[in-house]
């Protein structure tokens, strides 16, 4: 199949999900065309399968802003044609699927329909896709969408009881490629973060606030009163400057250490014990699955699509959104005992399994075919 994918390329959820499906697709055979402003942040490898084209905006002066969703569709259109897709798949609703519906509008009058699948990553439709100025658009995008998914049963629950959809969702969970994020023998780098042998928790986020990333700041503040242990922040955003200060106002700066953006998060992971998750709202919580790949036990709210992937007490634990004692509590908990550090390790990873690359990609492979095969009987009524 020729497959274009619409995201944003950032290092957010739903832009590693359409790039890392991108890359598992090509390397199946398949072409793959990403369409978006930038080369998407984990586009990192060359294929012969792969290709990017980049979508330029106008900065006429007449435009306060840039219409980038005019942009896009035009740019779907140009690759749709000469490129012959088979299949659009664009990820986030707001502004791909409206864009998408454009094009495909745009398309028809060149004799071609494209079916597009449109794919729900979470604050698409929790936080943007419901504000009152979005959701009219949204809806409208959805239920013109030739194929819809969601990444967790609670998205799509959550969808069909917020906005009139009229489509059906199919549920395909996020994935892991299990090639890349595996216990990783990075002694050296443990050795330097903990000279002393202090247990490593680490948290990984974009820092918004729906991320509570202060709490992260609390809890471990209480446990390291029990347990040594050294904190790692990953990543960056509004709420940094924040949490910085938090751990002054707490004083366990020693202790934290602030890493910014990083791409080889595997190899942090790896070195870690325990990785927390205090969000607000997890449509899934594909940080999580990346640290429990990687052998690392979870600790979270349990917000959203989370209770699907996080086990309570078998993977981690799962604390009501903002218990940061519990949290802390149950952290401790689990690293207090190196048995049962140990267990919750190897649980971690068996669990991580079921979500491997190789049994989720046929269920995006086998629903482009369903939806192309149901896509030729509108073809013949449109055109």
């Amino acid at each position: 199949m020729k497959i274009g994918i619409v995201c944003y390329p950032t290092f957010g959820g739903s832009g590693v999900v359409a790039t890392e499906l991108g890359k598992a697709l090509a390397d199946h055979g398949h072409q793959v065309h990403f369409i978006t402003y930038n080369q998407p942040a984990r586009l990192d490898f060359f294929s012969e399968n792969l290709f990017y084209h980049e979508v330029s905006v106008s900065n006429y002066p007449l435009f306060d802003y840039a219409p980038y969703e005019v942009a896009l569709a035009s740019r779907m259109v140009d690759v749709v044609r000469f490129e012959k897709l088979d299949i659009l798949h664009v990820h986030y609703a707001i502004p791909h699927a409206s864009a998408a519906f454009m094009a495909k509008q745009i398309l028809l009058t060149y004799g071609i329909y494209i079916p597009v699948v449109t794919t729900l990553h979470g604050t698409d439709i929790t936080l943007v896709g419901r504000d009152r100025t979005f959701k009219p658009v949204v809806t409208f995008s959805i239920n013109k969408s030739d194929g819809v998914t969601a990444v967790s049963e609670h998205l799509r629950h959550d969808t069909y009881e917020f906005f009139e959809i009229e489509n059906d969702i199919k549920v395909i969970p996020n994935f892991i490629d299990l090639t890349r994020f595996s216990l990783k023998a990075k002694d050296h780098f443990k050795k330097a973060i903990a000279p002393s042998g202090e247990k490593i928790l680490v948290h990984t986020s974009n820092f918004r606030k729906v991320k509570r990333t202060e709490d992260v700041i609390k809890i471990f503040a209480l446990v390291v009163k029990r347990i040594p242990s050294k904190l790692l922040m990953v990543g960056d955003g509004e709420e940094r400057s924040a949490c910085e200060q938090l751990c002054r106002d707490l004083d366990v700066c020693d202790n934290v250490r602030f890493l910014g953006k990083q791409d080889a998060i595997e190899e942090i992971l790896s070195v870690s014990d325990l990785f927390v998750m205090p969000s607000q709202s997890e449509s899934f919580g594909l940080a999580a699955l990346e640290a429990m790949a990687c052998k690392v036990p979870v600790i979270s709210t349990n917000a959203g699509g989370l209770p699907e992937l996080n086990v309570e007490g078998v993977t981690g634990y799962l604390r009501n959104v903002g218990d940061v004692n519990g949290m802390a509590e149950r952290a401790i908990y689990i690293l207090e005992d190196e048995v049962r550090l140990a267990q919750f390790k190897d649980n971690a990873l068996a669990r991580a399994k079921e979500f491997d690359l190789a049994k989720i990609l046929p269920l995006y492979e086998n629903f482009y075919v369903e939806v192309i095969e149901k896509s030729k009987a509108k073809e013949a009524s449109f055109i």
